[in-house]
């Protein structure tokens, strides 16, 4: 799944709170999962959920709409409830800023009745994904600061904190420094009008499109830096920064000072930990060690289907949390 669908797939869920995962096709299995076809799962992943059930997590592990869905129904308030009971406290959600005011202040009182974080959701005012803030050009400077106007009063309905930026492709017509230069300028525009209402914008580095314009996290460094300010920062995405340049602690380390969010997905496949090549216990307990305490959001799919693939994704959180 592409960082690209996960946005817009989340955006389609502006509509009502019983419109169901904004996620479609996140919880099916892949071709190769006959072997667990059934749903059915083995009496020790059964007893071990049970016991753990509630208990929450040495790292604070945010799921998304529709990651329960099979087990806690289409509500997205159902499902947030499921979350917290399952010992999960925060969230994501990626499509917030395009829910009615009435859905947002929903989910806002529920997060706080059960003491939940509120994770990212998306800054986007339809053009991260195409050549924008590079240009330079006034009219995409003036859309993103409208949008980051209309995100710090949709973020007072939920208390939240961090605020997704992407600031869109290459401008291929224009060099590399012009470029920069321009990203820069929007997100000092942008800064100014999150830093006096406490958020940060947590510019994301990215793997989908050889198009983007921030690929590593060095550059994503370099534009904080630059912009010199508490309200933007980097949201480091594990999965997307296995893809694009590896070597993950040695680069968290290098700029971890910028880091202010993390998102988690295996590789290959964008699903749960355990399912790919990285060592989640490991990357865990090091940042961990870090004293990072913001949250960590579960921007992945379920890697087996229906409800028994939604315990399977707990299940495996509960075995990479286990690093003290």
């Amino acid at each position: 799944m592409k960082r690209g669908e996960f946005l817009r797939n989340s955006l389609l869920a502006g509509g009502t709170l019983m419109a169901g995962s904004i996620l479609p096709g996140q919880a099916s299995a892949s071709a190769g999962s006959a072997a667990v076809g059934s749903g059915a799962l083995d009496g020790a992943t059964v007893n071990s959920a049970a016991a753990q059930k509630g208990k929450t997590f040495n790292l604070d592990y945010a799921p998304h709409e529709g990651m329960f869905s099979n087990s806690a129904g289409k509500n997205f308030l159902d499902q947030i409830q499921f979350m917290y009971d399952q010992g999960f406290r925060s969230i994501e959600d990626n499509g917030y800023l395009g829910r009615s005011t009435e859905e947002q202040t929903k989910i806002g009182n529920l997060l706080a009745k059960l003491g939940m974080r509120m994770g990212v959701f998306v800054v986007d005012g339809g053009d991260n994904w195409k050549t924008s803030l590079t240009t330079g050009k006034k009219e995409f400077k003036d859309k993103f600061v409208d949008t980051c106007k209309r995100s710090v009063e949709a973020a007072k309905r939920c208390n939240a904190k961090w605020l997704t930026v992407v600031p869109g492709f290459y401008e291929r017509r224009l060099p590399y420094g012009i470029q920069m230069a321009n990203v820069v300028d929007a997100m000092r525009a942008g800064a100014e009008i999150f830093e006096p209402a406490g958020l940060i914008m947590v510019l994301e580095t990215l793997s989908d499109t050889p198009e983007l314009f921030l690929q590593q996290t060095h550059e994503t460094y370099n534009v904080c830096k630059a912009v010199n300010s508490p309200s933007c920062k980097i949201l480091y995405d594990i999965y997307h920064m296995q893809k694009t340049e590896g070597n993950l602690i040695v680069n968290m380390d290098r700029c971890w000072d910028e880091i202010a969010y993390i998102q988690i997905g295996d590789n290959p496949g964008r699903k749960e930990p355990t399912t790919g090549e990285i060592h989640y216990k490991n990357l865990f307990k090091h940042i961990h060690g870090k004293g990072y305490k913001g949250v960590m959001g579960m921007e992945h799919g379920n890697s087996r289907p229906a409800a028994a693939g939604e315990q399977r994704v707990i299940q495996a959180y509960r075995e990479v949390d286990q690093f003290l």
